[in-house]
C-alpha cells in the first residue's frame, strides 16, 4: 500500500526549475532509496516534498489525499519527518535537549521515554553521550544524532537526506547497519544518498534521479543489474 505519492512534481528556486516531473511512491513499512548525481534535484525533492518548497505543479499524497499545498509544520504533526543534510543539530545543547527536539509535536510527546530507550539501544554511543554538547560530537556521532531525533518525532514517513556525507567508511557501515535495523521495525523510509551502492544494497525499492526528472525505477536488485547504473553510478 502507497503512503507517498508524488506525481509529475515541478519545482525551483525564485526563477530556476529545478524538477522537471518528478514522481516517486513510498510503499508502507518499506525502504526506498533515491539516487543520482550531484545537482539532480534530490534535495529539492525533499525539501519540496516536506513543504519547505511550494511544488510549482504535480501534486504530493500522503495516504491518497493530496496535501501538496499543507505546511511543514502540519506535516511533520501527521507524521513526515526529514533528517536533513548537514544534520542541522543545535549545536549547543546536549544529546538528549537535542533529542527533546525531536519529541515537540502531539504524536510524539506520549512516547518520549520508550523512544529514547529506542535510540539509546539503537545508537549506544548516544547514551554515552548523553550529556555531552551536540557541537562536540564527532562528524559520524553527529549524523548518528541527527538520525536519532528524527526517530523521536514518531515518523510515519522518514525522509533521510545523504547519511552518509563525509564520514569515514567504518561509520557510514554502522550507520547503514543502523537503518537496516530501522526498516525492521516498519518505519516507512526514503533514503537520499550518492553512495548508490550502499543505498541500493539496504533498499527495497530504487529510483534514479537525473537532471530534475524520474529516470529509472525498479526493485533495487533489478536497478543493480541495470546497465546505465552500473556505468554510471556504480563505476562497474
Amino acid at each position: 500500500m502507497a503512503i507517498l505519492e508524488i506525481r509529475d512534481v515541478t519545482s525551483g528556486y525564485g526563477e530556476v526549475q529545478i524538477l522537471w516531473g518528478a514522481g516517486l511512491t513510498l510503499e508502507e513499512n518499506k525502504l526506498t532509496c533515491l539516487v543520482g548525481a550531484n545537482g539532480a534535484g534530490k534535495t529539492t525533492l525533499l525539501r519540496t516534498v516536506m513543504g519547505l518548497l511550494r511544488p510549482w505543479s504535480g501534486s504530493i499524497l500522503f495516504e491518497g489525499k493530496d496535501f501538496s499545498r499543507v505546511p511543514a509544520h502540519t506535516k511533520a504533526e501527521m507524521g513526515l519527518v526529514l533528517v536533513p543534510e548537514g544534520r542541522q543539530l543545535f549545536t549547543d545543547m546536549t544529546v538528549v535537549e537535542n533529542l527533546e527536539m525531536g519529541a515537540t509535536n502531539r504524536r510524539s510527546r506520549p512516547k518520549f521515554k520508550d523512544n529514547l530507550e529506542r535510540v539509546f539501544e539503537m545508537f549506544p554511543r548516544m547514551k554515552e553521550r548523553a550529556n555531552q554538547k551536540a557541537g562536540t560530537l564527532s562528524g559520524g556521532e553527529q549524523q548518528m544524532l541527527a538520525v536519532a531525533r528524527g526517530i523521536m518525532a514518531e515518523p510515519r514517513v522518514l525522509m533521510i537526506d545523504e547519511l552518509s556525507l563525509g564520514l569515514a567508511p567504518l561509520l557510514v557501515l554502522q550507520l547503514f547497519d543502523s537503518l537496516k535495523q530501522l526498516k525492521k521495525t516498519g518505519i516507512t523510509i526514503l533514503l537520499v544518498e550518492q553512495n548508490v551502492q550502499m543505498a541500493l544494497a539496504v533498499s527495497d525499492y530504487g529510483y534514479v534521479l537525473s537532471q530534475g526528472r524520474s529516470e529509472l525505477e525498479g526493485p533495487t536488485r533489478q536497478l543493480m543489474d541495470n546497465q546505465h547504473v552500473r556505468t554510471a553510478y556504480l563505476g562497474l
